[in-house]
């Protein structure tokens, strides 16, 4: 079934209890309302710290929005981007779209204004929704759009280049509109994270949506009663598919517009969370408070919390294993995934597989996975090679880009890009990214290892490794590295904590500063590598 069919399922089945809830840590707990009463004062700049809304008002609002856009003229196929922070308006704008008809084009809240304007080019977006927090971006943009597209602007105060989005959805109708929505048809636009060169425009369809749905729902054995904390942005096909497993059992949902290790776990505790994703960096976090005591576990109520998995990045085993001292019954997962599987879940560690950490996984439900040498040809043993994956959440293609689909798409199989080998019992592991393996003297050195390694040293908050230029090794792997707020940490010291490590894989160079990622987590090397590559790494030694 199409993805639109979950949501038009659980408002008649579950149309009075709560889907979606958005808490603001920056706003006062006593500011709390419904949506409904959310729309009785809107416009108003007022701001609160939580909001919810039903299941029937969630797939009425939805309706609003594909009756407000078909009004204007938009049909079947079109293209409608989605510019928003996390927020309660968020996925009813999404599914609006979809039940128009049309493709949503989600976009990373960190684009500038050139990067916004080429993904509208790139994806032939023909409505855009935006917050506030992008009016400056919007406006530089604003006379380069194409005249015929539409501008929603969602917030208070509606720019003169823009139509009002509550006022235009409240006087649209409430009724589902009757257009056909079908598996096969495109369903969405997703872009690449943009870690190794400019984002691709990556085209979806609904029964690849719908899939992750299901998958989710399996892989984390999603019951009715569970209630998922949503952290990561939702541009991202990491957590609006992880929240799909939500959607496919009809269970609420918690948008947390913050990550302190203060705010997720008063969120857990007031919301009785039972499945939370984090990132690494905020997983360590927590970790990292608790160590020093700042964060105290019987000041919250946090028994019925089951599940804390982890995506988007490779998890270093020191941090899961630091993590049970402090959560010896939580079930643990991790996933992996791209936004050309339609997101997480295409290989997976398996709740039951807690031994394994530090592996990927095996593939997941309804997926098929291999590695293969350069010549593709599948690899034997322990050796290194590329993941490839083939199922049915697979892109179709890169937007009008055939070129860049042929490379990666090669007889239904999707090469993805990351180094990986197998172990002795068939559990993969993420080597590095091929664009990432550092060449020293002639040996492959493979930075997800030695970050793996590095992040066991107990006065390390973050690492990363990079390769730079070396006239006579070709290049040397660079280790960034982020020390914990309380601490103090010498080059010698990280040096006598890597003779652990076989000679050619120790670092060469120890860099301390803080760790660079994108908003979904990952390690962004190619902002690194530009940083501390020639003389850009002197001016930064030379200030230190």
């Amino acid at each position: 079934m199409p993805i639109t069919d979950l949501l038009e399922r659980n408002a008649k089945l579950y149309g009075d209890e709560v889907a979606l809830v958005e808490i603001d840590p920056a706003m006062r707990e006593e500011q709390r309302v419904t949506w409904r009463e959310y729309e009785l004062i809107q416009p108003t700049s007022t701001v609160f710290y939580r909001r919810e809304i039903t299941w029937s008002v969630f797939d009425e609002k939805a309706n609003r929005v594909a009756n407000m856009l078909i009004s204007r003229g938009i049909k079947k196929g079109q293209k409608c981007a989605i510019l928003l922070m996390n927020c309660l308006e968020w996925l009813p704008i999404y599914f609006g779209i979809l039940k128009a008809g049309a493709l949503a084009v989600p976009l990373n809240f960190r684009f500038t204004a050139e990067e916004i304007d080429y993904c509208l080019d790139a994806s032939d977006a023909d409505v855009l929704f935006y917050g506030p927090e992008f009016i400056g971006r919007i406006e530089d943009i604003a006379g380069k759009i194409k005249s015929s597209t539409l501008i929603y602007f969602v917030g208070d105060t509606c720019p003169p280049y823009a139509e009002d989005y509550y006022r235009q959805a409240s006087n649209s109708s409430s009724t589902a509109p009757k257009i056909l929505v079908e598996d096969t048809d495109e369903g969405a636009i997703y872009f690449s994270s943009g870690t190794t060169g400019f984002p691709k425009p990556i085209l979806l369809l609904h029964q690849a949506l719908s899939q992750s749905a299901r998958m989710e729902a399996i892989h984390h054995e999603t019951k009715k009663d569970d209630c998922f904390l949503c952290i990561p942005p939702l541009y991202h096909t990491g957590a609006k598919m992880h929240w799909f497993g939500s959607l496919y059992t009809g269970s609420r949902a918690v948008i947390l517009k913050g990550n302190t290790p203060e705010a997720i776990f008063e969120a857990v505790s007031n919301e009785g969370c039972t499945i939370v994703w984090l990132l690494v960096p905020w997983a360590q976090d927590i970790l990292t408070a608790l160590d020093s005591g700042r964060l105290k576990l019987e000041d919250y109520k946090l028994d019925q919390w089951r599940l804390m998995h982890i995506g988007a990045q490779p998890v270093p085993p020191s941090l899961i294993k630091h993590w049970k001292q402090y959560f010896p019954h939580h079930q643990y997962d991790t996933n992996y995934g791209l936004s050309e599987s339609t997101g997480p879940g295409c290989v997976h560690l398996g709740m039951e597989n807690v031994e394994k950490v530090g592996a990927i996984g095996v593939p997941g439900f309804g997926w098929k996975a291999k590695i293969v040498d350069e010549n593709d040809v599948p690899v034997t043993g322990q050796e290194v090679g590329e993941l490839c994956v083939k199922g049915p959440g697979l892109m179709v293609c890169y937007y009008k880009n055939p070129e860049a689909t042929a490379e990666v798409l090669k007889d239904g199989w999707l090469h993805t890009g990351d180094m990986a080998m197998y172990d002795e019992d068939g559990f993969i592991f993420l080597v590095d990214r091929k664009k990432d393996v550092i060449i020293t003297g002639g040996e492959n050195l493979y930075p997800v290892q030695i970050e793996s390694f590095l992040m066991a040293n107990p006065k390390i908050q973050d690492a990363a490794v990079i390769g730079l230029p070396d006239d006579r090794l070709g290049e040397i792997a660079a280790a960034i590295i982020q020390v914990k707020d309380d601490m103090e940490l010498t080059e010698e010291e990280v040096n006598h904590f890597c003779l652990d490590l076989p000679r050619y894989k120790r670092p060469r160079k120890i860099i301390f500063d803080k760790v660079i990622r994108n908003a979904t987590g990952k390690i962004d090397k190619p902002a690194l590598r530009h940083i501390y590559s020639g003389e850009r790494l002197v001016e930064r030694q030379n200030r230190s």
